[in-house]
């Protein structure tokens, strides 16, 4: 037997009202499937466009640099079979017309190097205590005399003078009368790593011309990291720029620096003949030849030194009254106990005719002195003892 339940109005009501909630319910999930969907098709097509862009720029790049090089290196590329050794130079017919940008040459190299002859002597005198050493006629670029010159040596504030080259290669004569802010930095950098310094102050207002002088006359470590700052913003910058050109000079295979002052590190090295070459780049520097060359400097006076403070290059004074057959006009010593003392020196002997000598290993400074007295005498030609 079946029963009927009669449905009442609250019942229909009831139904009603979960129908329709079923139903929008239906509604709002359709709605979002659809934005879901559209969000998907935005986001591909987001992402089609920039692939697009990049590949026309791809693609117009490589033309725009294809046709930017002459067609006998594209001809050269494209074959793969051209002598390696064959060089392509733009002849007056292939000169790219009006309009048409040319590539610009590479600078060339500065590159100093010097030659042994069948005259060239070794060194064995027993007057000289230095370990290494090389003595070479400037003029002609040759080696009178050498010892262990290509051996890796400390070359400690011999240093300096690359770095006096890099940051004159920068200035102008107008900046020398600019103006550097000592730091504590740089004082305590001094300090710490017991460098000679020339007494400058934390806060002290210093000019270029000052730096300059008291990296070479004083070997300060403080002017020197000042110097390096003031040109490169930092210590760290400068040094690559020493290295930068120490490859222009051609000697970075053998010669590497990681600091501007001297110091011992095991990745701080050159050899004598590598420092013959950079005091060569040096004496065609005027400005380096200038400072090199003074015997004795005082500073601008500032408020922190109202008399300024005087420093001397002390191989200059100390040589300048010995017999050495000639004049030496600029020198740049260095120790490290790695080292021992070193020295490089430049000047003018027979006839006015140049001269640089480089020495390492030598006992003391007056030795390291002595050491380049007795080569200027004995080994350059056409001095009393020369041989």
């Amino acid at each position: 037997m079946d029963f009927y339940i009669e449905e009442t109005d609250d019942d229909k009501e009831y139904l009603a009202r979960r129908e329709q909630r079923r139903r929008m319910w239906r509604e709002r999930q359709e709605r979002e499937r659809k934005q879901r969907i559209l969000i998907g098709l935005l986001c591909i097509g987001v992402l089609f466009i920039i692939i697009t862009i990049a590949v026309v720029f791809s693609v117009f790049g490589k033309k725009a640099k294809t046709d930017d090089i002459p067609p006998q290196v594209q001809k050269a590329k494209a074959g793969g079979q051209a002598d390696k050794s064959e060089t392509f130079r733009i002849t007056a017919e292939e000169t790219p017309a009006a309009g048409e940008e040319a590539l610009e040459p590479e600078p060339e190299k500065t590159v100093y190097s010097f030659s042994e002859t069948p005259d060239t002597a070794y060194i064995n005198s027993e007057e000289v205590i230095s370990t290494n050493a090389i003595l070479i006629d400037e003029s002609t670029d040759t080696i009178i005399a050498s010892k262990g010159a290509e051996e890796r040596i400390s070359p400690a504030s011999m240093t300096k003078v690359l770095t006096v080259l890099v940051a004159a290669e920068q200035i102008t004569e107008e900046d020398l009368d600019d103006t550097f802010i000592m730091t504590l930095e740089i004082t305590d950098y001094a300090y710490v790593n017991d460098c000679s310094s020339v007494g400058f102050l934390d806060g002290e207002e210093i000019t270029v011309r000052d730096l300059f002088y008291g990296t070479i006359l004083h070997s300060g470590g403080d002017a020197a990291v000042g110097l390096a700052t003031y040109i490169a913003g930092s210590h760290e910058a400068f040094v690559d720029m020493m290295n930068a050109k120490l490859e222009e000079l051609g000697i970075s295979d053998s010669t590497h620096f990681t600091n501007c002052v001297g110091l011992y590190d095991d990745n701080h090295y050159c050899t004598v003949y590598d420092m013959a070459v950079i005091m060569k780049a040096a004496m065609q520097n005027e400005l380096c030849r200038e400072i090199l060359s003074a015997h004795t400097y005082t500073t601008v006076p500032t408020v922190k030194h109202p008399e300024g403070i005087t420093i001397s290059n002390w191989f200059l004074r100390k040589i300048e009254d010995k017999d050495t057959g000639g004049e030496v006009l600029c020198a740049k010593t260095g120790y490290v106990v790695q080292s021992r003392n070193c020295a490089v020196s430049y000047g003018t002997f027979a006839d006015q005719t140049p001269y640089i000598c480089v020495t390492a290993g030598s006992t003391s400074s007056w030795r390291c002195i002595y050491d380049h007295v007795e080569i200027y005498n004995r080994y350059v030609a056409g001095n009393a003892s020369g041989e």
